[in-house]
């Protein structure tokens, strides 16, 4: 009996051989088409190439194909575990020619795959084609052999695929397994089609006309092929299994969550493993292709369909966390082709973990709530729409996991109160919002996240992706359209852009559609969650609805990403330097540099710079990895995270790690030397961050410093700049680079020498040639008080305390005014002898000048004071002002 991973071998290597080229899958989450949630069919990745758009370097592929159906108009949640062909994820296994060969081509490989390499009984085969194409219904009768009432024509869309309501289409051929009369059902097109007896394996899709507008179709100058086959459905066929989850890999699954519940597989709690089971692998590959919990877009459904598996679990008995212990049993079944799967195993199993260990602490409250909702209702009354709207606002209960939990009781909930109750609580949060100061035409914003919800983020994982224009604003008003040249904000459902918080900056680019290009100029965080797009449009214009592919600005996103990173080094090493007390106080994660505030009352001596610099240099060539985890806050902070100030946090957090700690650390295996809940774009490895220059510290407000620094290619610009100008003085210097210190420290004493010499001489040549020198100034009797009052040039304010001093000693019992002539504005000084301050304070000398000088006030003491003003040419008017004091 092969196994699915035997039956997925000879698939690709059967086409290998015949010449196509195995392609891996592409992740789940589609890069290439912004209108689908997730990959969830085998031609997503070829779509541009169907479409003619990219072209590559082979003309036919064959591919497994990773899918998942959870959300939109194909979702199979509901009917997951219950039905025997139902699943969340699925492997599509496919062959595609991109205007090779065609239908001559197609049906027989189909023909001999299944007939000659997996062995399958032709009498058991029937096919089914468009009504109208005769051309492929000849070539199963002529190849094949089949008769005329095994080839079913069929004259509805189920044999008519297309891409859209324009573009590619063409008609289908689907190969069916007829499993036998023991079991009910008919063949395709008739009454009893619903039942099992008759199952389709495999559709092949001639992909051969273009639909216009118009109606008209016409052909393709290159028709394609696109076919699609289940792997669980063709495995349960080669296995003799009527049931996908009987096959070997799905039963591995629901052994291992058997041996984990320590329940029967096949007892009563079955349904409960294959729900389990098939989710397992659902959530797993999410999380390794980047889809974390959230809740918003892609995120909200993988937590959704964690919460239903861990609620399956927990109606198994299980007491602790069980969904993680299963990730090594998956790993095995299928990370010999997934080998994403098992590089992500760690983070797989960590998310797993704390994410049902969050939800195990509510699901018991919100399960007895529930049970007490039901107890007062009459018997099979549905659940209110309130009281299922409050298990989702309160314990994070989704709809349809109620509807599940109520499905098991035969129980209903009313969807029309539970949307009403949405209703009231987006118009309650509407009102709150709408008097919180934005500005008036901010409202629109709102309008846009209540009508789209909040903008889906691809950026953590991609700088290229697909987005479609939900919204097109100008001057705060709605717009269908942008001309070429104008500008304006446009709203995606999901882009590569982040958008500006907490500290960082929002990216720039481009955006790419088949008839134009356009700028991305900027990107701004609205009201709920919407992200919004700075546009120049581009040729031929922007209009709601379009396709765009968006690309991020590499080289700035790269910048931006190592300031940001440096930025947590940074914080730690301040903390680590300074003490506990340093905490985040505002940020800037801009392209050219980095801006930290953080709560600090004095500047940063010479070495503490060079010890925090030094230290987050250390953890840069460390090169560690920088890892993203996702939990609650509080579990964040238990861990010891730091939170960014600023920022607003709520159920869950991205927390980001990075470093290996030297001595104590942080996180759960306590050696992390970095760990912070922070929601921006960060570099894989500490070593991208490349170099780190502290350029200053300085006052941001009192309590608060500021630094600034620069990382990478400006960091080594920076340093590179300072070793020029080191160069240039030596030169000036005439001395080595070595010795510029010495020879520096060596000028400012001969400096600070030569300014006294210079100060000395300036104080003898005011006191006349020195200290009791011949030519000095004469005092004159004033009322019986020896008064010397001078104007003089060439000393300055701050020289006139020592003159003052020098003359009451000559003087022996006296007064003095000194008045310095300053380029115009005057220094006034005025000294008196001990033996006179009671007849005479110096103060009311100064302060009698400084009114003829121009100026105001003056004060000292009474044997010494000081003043000023702004007229020195009045200085004989302020000398007699002073000589009028003494004269009483």
């Amino acid at each position: 009996m092969p196994s699915l991973n035997d039956i997925r071998s000879t698939f690709l290597d059967y086409f290998g051989r015949n010449d196509h080229a195995v392609i891996d899958s592409s992740p789940l989450v589609p890069r290439n088409d912004p209108t689908l949630m997730f990959t969830n069919a085998g031609m997503v990745q070829f779509k541009n190439v169907f479409t003619g758009v990219e072209q590559r370097d082979y003309t036919r592929a064959a591919t497994s194909q990773k899918c998942v159906r959870a959300g939109g108009k194909h979702n199979d949640l509901d009917n997951v575990g219950y039905t025997a062909r139902h699943h969340t994820f699925f492997e599509m296994l496919g062959n595609f020619s991109f205007g090779d060969y065609f239908k001559e081509e197609a049906i027989p490989y189909a023909w001999d795959l299944i007939t000659k390499e997996f062995g399958i009984s032709k009498d058991r085969l029937l096919v089914t084609v468009y009504h109208t194409d005769d051309e492929a219904a000849n070539i199963w009768k002529k190849y094949a052999g089949l008769p005329d009432e095994r080839i079913i024509r069929i004259p509805t869309n189920d044999n008519f695929w297309s891409m859209g309501p324009t573009g590619p289409c063409g008609p289908c051929t689907e190969i069916f397994y007829d499993h036998g009369e023991h079991i009910w059902g008919g063949p395709p097109g008739s009454p009893e089609e619903d039942g099992d007896r008759f199952i389709e394996i495999w559709n092949l899709v001639f992909m051969q006309f273009e639909q216009f507008e118009d109606g008209r179709r016409e052909n393709l100058p290159k028709p394609s092929i696109d076919t699609g086959m289940g792997l669980e459905r063709i495995g349960a066929l080669l296995q003799g299994k009527h049931d996908n989850y009987d096959t070997d890999l799905m039963r591995a699954l629901i052994e291992a969550s058997a041996h984990a519940t320590s329940q029967d597989p096949d007892g009563p709690g079955n349904v409960h493993h294959r729900v389990i089971a098939d989710h397992l692998r659902s959530v797993s590959f999410l999380i390794a292709d980047g889809v974390m919990p959230s809740n918003e877009g892609r995120g909200y459904v993988l937590r959704r369909i964690m919460r239903r598996a861990m609620r399956h679990a927990h109606l198994l008995g299980a007491k602790d966390p069980v969904m993680h212990r299963l990730v090594p049993a998956l790993v095995q079944q299928m990370g010999g082709h997934f080998t994403e799967l098992r590089q992500a195993q760690a983070l797989i199993e960590e998310t797993l973990k704390l994410e049902e260990t969050r939800f195990r602490t509510t699901l018991d409250r919100g399960l007895r709530l529930l049970d007490d909702e039901l107890a007062a209702l009459p018997e099979g009354a549905a659940l209110p729409g309130a009281a299922a709207f409050k298990l989702y606002d309160t314990y994070g209960f989704p709809l349809d996991l109620t509807q599940d939990a109520l499905r098991e009781k035969g129980r209903t909930v009313d969807t029309e109160g539970f949307d009403a109750a949405m209703a009231e609580q987006k118009a309650k949060a509407r009102a709150a919002w709408s008097g919180s100061g934005e500005t008036a035409d901010a409202a629109i914003w709102f309008d846009l996240a209540e009508q789209h919800g909040a903008t889906e983020f691809l950026g953590y994982d991609t700088e290229v992706a697909e987005g479609q224009v939900l919204a097109i604003v100008q001057e705060g008003a709605a717009k269908e359209a942008l001309a070429e040249g104008e500008e304006g904000w446009i709203v995606l459902n999901q882009t590569p852009f982040y958008a500006e918080s907490g500290g960082q900056v929002g990216d720039t680019g481009t955006y790419l559609k088949p008839d134009g290009a356009g700028v991305i100029g900027d990107t701004q965080k609205m009201a709920g969650g919407v992200f919004a797009h700075k546009v120049t449009a581009g040729k031929s214009g922007l209009a709601v609805g379009d396709a765009l592919e968006l690309r991020v600005d590499h080289a700035r996103r790269s910048m931006i990403r190592a300031n940001h990173s440096a930025t947590h080094l940074l914080h730690e090493a301040l903390r680590e330097t300074l003490g506990d007390h340093v905490a985040q106080r505002g940020s800037l994660n801009a392209p050219d540099r980095l801006r930290f505030d953080f709560s600090h009352a004095k500047a940063l001596t010479d070495e503490e710079i060079a010890k925090v610099e030094a230290d987050v240099n250390a953890y840069i060539r460390q090169n560690s990895p920088v890892e993203t985890r996702i939990m609650t806050p509080d579990e964040a902070r238990a861990l010891g995270a730091q939170a960014l100030f600023g920022e607003k946090y709520g159920d869950e957090v991205r927390v980001v790690s990075m470093g290996v700690a030297t001595g104590s650390g942080k996180g759960v295996d306590g050696n992390t030397y970095s760990l912070e809940l922070c929601g921006g774009t960060h570099v894989r490895r500490t070593g991208d961050i490349g170099a780190f220059v502290l350029t200053s510290d300085s006052a941001s407000s009192a309590g608060v410093r500021r630094i600034e620094a620069l990382t990478g290619a400006a960091a080594l610009e920076y340093l590179n700049a300072q070793d020029a100008r080191v160069a240039r003085v030596a030169g000036l210097l005439k001395s080595q680079a070595s010795e510029i210190e010495d020879r520096v420290k060596a000028l400012l004493e001969e400096r600070k020498a030569l300014q006294n010499e210079v100060a000395q001489l300036r104080r003898e040549l005011a006191m006349g040639g020195g200290s009791g020198g011949a030519g000095g100034p004469e005092a004159r009797d004033v009322n019986g008080v020896k008064f010397l009052a001078q104007t003089l040039s060439g000393v300055s304010g701050k020289d006139l305390p020592a003159l003052i001093d020098e003359h009451k000693a000559r003087l022996g019992s006296g007064a003095v005014l000194l008045i310095a002539d300053t380029g115009g504005k005057a220094a006034v000084a005025a000294g008196v002898t001990e033996d006179l301050t009671e007849r005479v304070s110096a103060v009311d000398l100064v302060r009698a000048a400084v009114v003829e000088l121009g100026g105001k006030g003056g004060g000292g003491r009474p044997d010494m004071a000081q003043g000023g003003g702004k007229d020195a040419g009045n200085a004989e008017a302020a000398i007699k002002a002073a000589e009028a004091v003494i004269g009483g």
